[in-house]
């Protein structure tokens, strides 16, 4: 099968690029060949995919069983894929978002029939633009589009909804004993997914004929409350986790910056009903513990001095909340 991944040395997508190699995938990565991940095995393509005429002409030899876009964002990423790739593939896999999940939820278990809303966020709208124009696409002429919705989804990165992700500020204020913000009272639910597992779960709907025209999500089945997946990167570092749970309102009147991901993603209960996922790929099962996963993480962190960035702003930030609301 051969593959091609716009993208493939990201945050998931380097896990499911090795995974796909591990099964004898014949995979090319697209990119503008200014990362240095390593991926062995996999051929390079470079050019960018956001210069229409520069990655025509780089493709133009090409026809793909499967081509993959990691980093399509708007409509217009779309407009070129539709125009880079009709005739040109079996599938084209989009990876949207499960944050373009009606936001507040109705029902409190989201499938793949949940309504598709989020006012609070630019970025999930467009991420709906684009499925919209997939379907038109897969309607008008059978443009042959699977839609797959992540959620959280970790491995280099540090998943807690303030001061984490690519640094390592929450983990710096972690060691010396200061304060941490979990956003409202920390009962909410979420889904955290290792990108190792959601690897499995990816790699078998590629060259699936029965994904075709289907919307799937892909996380894991441990569902913890915010107070938990503090308490479980605090123990990771072996320090006694300090937290100030202010309301996700507040913080965002305080941080406006932080109004994005909270009021349009994680101050909402995240619980995911994955049957579609198991009965496309009957094998797919998430093995990864956020308590052992996030042990990983750190350790990878920790390698290299250069990547415990602790950002002066995010704290400053942080202290500013933690501020406000004490007084």
């Amino acid at each position: 099968m051969k593959v091609l991944f716009i993208g493939g040395t990201g945050n998931i997508s380097t896990s499911v690029s090795k995974l796909a190699l591990s099964k004898d995938i014949d995979l090319y990565l697209l990119n503008r060949g200014k990362t240095d991940a390593d991926i062995p095995g996999a051929k390079t393509i470079t050019a960018d995919i956001y210069n229409l005429e520069e990655t025509k002409k780089a493709l133009q030899e090409h026809t793909w069983d499967v081509v993959v876009n990691w980093i399509a964002f708007i409509p217009e990423h779309i407009e070129n894929d539709l125009e880079l790739f009709r005739g040109k593939t079996k599938q084209y896999v989009f990876i949207s978002s499960a944050s373009i999940y009606q936001k507040p939820p109705s029902m409190p278990v989201i499938d793949e029939s949940t309504p598709l809303s989020n006012p609070f966020w630019e970025y999930s709208r467009d991420k709906i633009a684009c499925e919209e124009l997939l379907n038109q696409a897969y309607r008008d002429d059978s443009f042959p589009i699977t839609i797959v919705r992540p959620s959280h989804t970790y491995d280099k990165t540090i998943p807690v909804s303030i001061g984490g992700w690519t640094e390592y500020t929450i983990i710096d204020r972690m060691k010396k004993g200061k304060k941490v913000i979990i956003h409202g009272d920390g009962t909410s639910l979420w889904t955290v997914t290792h990108a190792r597992d959601f690897a499995k779960g990816f790699v078998g709907l590629l060259g699936n004929q029965r994904s075709l025209g289907q919307a799937v999500n892909i996380t894991s089945d441990e569902v913890l409350t915010w107070n938990q997946i503090y308490e479980a990167v605090a123990n990771a570092v072996g320090a006694e986790l300090n937290a100030v749970h202010i309301s996700s309102d507040f913080i965002s009147k305080i941080a406006p910056g932080e109004t994005d991901g909270l009021l349009g993603d994680k101050a909402h209960c995240a619980i995911f009903d994955n049957s579609k996922i198991k009965e496309l790929v009957p094998n797919y099962t998430a093995t990864i513990p956020f308590s052992e996963g996030i042990k990983e993480t750190l350790a990878w962190f920790e390698e290299k001095e250069e990547r415990m960035f602790v950002n002066p702003e995010t704290n400053a930030m942080m202290d500013k909340v933690i501020a406000a609301y004490e007084r």
